[in-house]
């Protein structure tokens, strides 16, 4: 994921709401959101290059989702793919944060990372950029993009504002029966290609057109760009889970989404 948006502790019906955008290659092979072949509750997108995900839940209750941090316009070599954290906390029975406080000794193996990993109780943060931490995740709204965790960048600002204005209107007490109806406004949100103004713009070694290009929510391009859009609401029950396709150009692919009932967990 390249923009990634949460409420957490926020709304009573859900404790974890997290809308998000991934921006990857067009030509990079995908699976759309689903369950893993390999691992019957685990349910989310898959890379179909390195076997890793940027976002997945699981119905034992845990989801984890990734970004990259960006640094600069030279190609990052790492031995080790970021999707893989994602596959292996929705698989793991560890709590979030010594999940990832294990990571420490590895982390410079993969390419720079921020991690979000939730365990059904606590949600932990995690980067290895510029150097590897790690901390739970205070009740709040938050945003992760690619740099620094509640970095103040505008698609951020707008993501936020648009998840929070969502759960205090009508729509989040429907969305359990409605489905992506009712998620119009985040996947709207999600869709905004209001390019930043210049003044407003983080600074990430990449050039001024570049950041431009980067800046809205959402990357329209022929060869990269928003691959897909997601919201996942996570209640006590059940997981909501809707994705959004796209391919070059920003053509819709198509859409999904589904109810995943929580499996019950001992110490509940």
């Amino acid at each position: 994921m390249c923009l990634i948006a949460i409420a957490w502790r926020v709304h009573p019906r859900f404790p974890l709401a997290l809308i998000a955008n991934r921006d990857e290659a067009h030509a990079r092979p995908a699976a759309a959101a689903g369950f893993d072949p390999d691992a019957s509750d685990v349910y989310g997108g898959r890379d179909l290059v390195q076997g890793g995900s940027w976002l997945q839940v699981s119905t034992r209750g845990r989801l984890a989702a990734v970004t990259n941090v960006r640094a600069g316009i030279a190609n990052e070599t790492a031995p080790r793919s970021r999707g893989a954290l994602v596959r292996d906390f929705v698989r793991g029975e560890s709590c979030s944060g010594a999940a990832l406080a294990a990571l420490a000794p590895a982390a410079a193996q993969f390419g720079r990372f921020n991690l979000l990993a939730w365990d059904g109780d606590s949600l932990a943060f995690a980067s290895n950029h510029p150097g590897f931490a790690t901390r739970n995740v205070e009740p709040g709204l938050h945003a992760m993009s690619n740099g620094a965790f509640d970095a103040p960048w505008p698609k951020s600002a707008r993501a936020t504002g648009a998840l929070d204005a969502w759960l205090r209107s009508s729509e989040a007490d429907t969305a359990q029966a409605r489905g992506i109806t009712a998620l119009a406004p985040l996947l709207d949100a999600l869709a905004d290609t209001s390019v930043a103004p210049d003044d407003a713009l983080p600074s990430t070694g990449v050039g001024l057109e570049l950041e431009r290009a980067l800046s809205p929510p959402f990357v329209r391009g022929e060869h990269y760009g928003t691959r897909c859009s997601s919201v996942v609401l996570v209640g006590t029950e059940s997981i909501l889970f809707a994705e959004r396709r796209f391919g070059p150009d920003a053509a819709l692919l198509g859409e999904s989404v589904a109810s995943l009932p929580l499996a019950a967990r001992r110490g509940r």
